[in-house]
């Protein structure tokens, strides 16, 4: 990956242009922390396009650059330097968060989703599945979709690495859930068991699980695809020191004022991927950290995102937000802008999704309609098997995902058998169950 153009320095600037105070006092006078567009670019960016009328592009930057110190805002987080990180409250960044509020508050959850509780599980635990895996392929895990949502569907054993990875994930983003759930404040200890629970068994050392690099260990680097080094972290005896920093942030009690929920959040899981305080399993504590201060702060709708899938779809985008936030002196604006508007399409991806899928369940229903003789756990299966043709239901799955006993889970694919509706099979050592080739037309054979 190519680095981008490190900014020239405000006060080698000034200095270029110190015999003409005037020139000076009308750079800073017009400045803006955006351009007319309302962009908060980076130098890399702002040097290839036309500057306004009278300026050139390094006045440019000048009259941009003293406009952002000047509203800045001072985090508790420093880089390797001991320099602290700091962050625009931009128009940009209020409108996002605004419409975020709107959104992730429930605003796109139609009241038919809210008060089907039934449905509302059923997407909670897909949305999960989906997380679990698209955050450990994006950080190596090779397993394909398809057969990781077998697994989680029904409950098996991983396999291999990969497969261990997704369940891992998926087993903390639960613990996130539960964490964010008991309104117990975030500790060390707890991250080094979100940590533990991502790293289970996928580890050269599985000592370095829940552990923090130490002095005598190879410090970790961030390294992309074609072997670059784009980030070197803190030196390991830092790390306790930086993660209690973290902790009085996350709840708080740093003294750092009011700051949205939702960009707390996002500077959550920046700190954390900067320090980069484990062997692995970085960023996928990181994503959990995001989860966690999400639903603390009441984002409910936080647990259905699948914010994973944008990021891996690109990745290069996510990581040159981290060196914009390292080439331009720790302004962790271009991190909380790219984060925000991930944010935004994952809402948007669910509004679509949700919409899709009622509407599907709306014409099953309509089909199920003529069925009273199938409970509402039964009448998801054949809607299910209507969309899905080829599935097949076991018995274990049918009790894990409605969490009813497994005598209830047998007597609804028993029943629905019964009614022929599914036929029973042996697959291995247990009976699966398929949906009869003729569903659809089984269901409307009376109308």
């Amino acid at each position: 990956m190519k680095f981008p153009q490190a900014p020239p320095s405000i006060s080698g600037l000034i200095a270029r242009h110190a015999d003409s105070t005037d020139d000076l006092l009308a750079v800073f006078g017009t400045g803006s922390p955006v351009d007319g567009r309302g962009r908060y670019l980076h130098w890399d960016e702002m040097r290839r396009r036309k500057p306004p009328e009278g300026l050139t592009p390094e006045t440019w930057w000048l009259s941009t650059a003293v406009a952002r110190r000047t509203m800045a805002r001072v985090l508790p987080f420093a880089d390797v330097d001991g320099d602290p990180f700091r962050f625009c409250n931009v128009d940009p960044i209020q409108e996002l968060v605004h419409r975020i509020d709107q959104q992730a508050s429930g605003q796109i959850v139609t009241d038919e989703v809210v008060m089907n509780l039934q449905s509302s599980d059923r997407y909670l635990v897909s949305s999960l599945h989906e997380e679990a895996i698209t955050s450990s392929q994006l950080e190596g895990a090779s397993t394909t979709r398809r057969v990781a949502k077998e697994m989680l569907q029904s409950g098996r054993q991983p396999r291999d690495r990969s497969e261990r990875m997704i369940l891992n994930n998926f087993h903390a983003m639960q613990a996130a859930a539960a964490l964010a759930a008991s309104g117990e404040p975030l500790t060390p200890d707890a991250i080094l068991d979100l940590h533990r629970t991502v790293t289970h068994d996928t580890l050269d050392d599985e000592l370095d699980a829940g552990r923090l690099q130490r002095p005598e260990d190879e410090r970790i680097a961030v390294v992309w695809q074609d072997g670059t080094v784009l980030h070197r972290p803190p030196p390991a005896d830092e790390l306790a020191g930086r993660l209690e920093l973290l902790c009085e942030f996350a709840n708080g009690m740093s003294g750092d004022g009011f700051v949205h929920p939702v960009v707390r959040a996002i500077l959550l899981h920046f700190a954390l991927a900067y320090d980069h305080p484990f062997a692995d399993g970085n960023g996928r504590t990181a994503r959990a950290l995001f989860y966690w201060s999400m639903l603390r702060s009441g984002y409910w709708l936080a647990q259905y995102l699948t914010i994973s899938s944008i990021l891996r779809g690109a990745p290069a985008q996510y990581a040159r937000s981290y060196l914009h936030v390292e080439t331009d002196a720790g302004d962790v604006t271009y991190f909380v802008l790219h984060q925000l508007h991930v944010l935004e399409r994952a809402i948007a991806g669910l509004g679509e999704y949700l919409a899709r899928k009622m509407e599907e369940q709306r014409r099953a229903e309509r089909l199920l309609r003529d069925r009273p003789d199938l409970n509402h756990r039964q009448q998801v299966l054949v809607s299910d098997a209507l969309r899905n043709p080829d599935a097949w239901f076991t018995i274990q799955a049918q009790q894990r995902r409605h969490r009813v006993a497994y005598a209830t889970a047998r007597a609804d694919l028993l029943g629905l058998e019964e009614a022929g509706l599914f036929a029973r099979q042996l697959a291995g050592k247990q009976f699966v169950f398929r949906p009869t080739g003729d569903l659809a037309a089984r269901l409307t054979a009376d109308d």
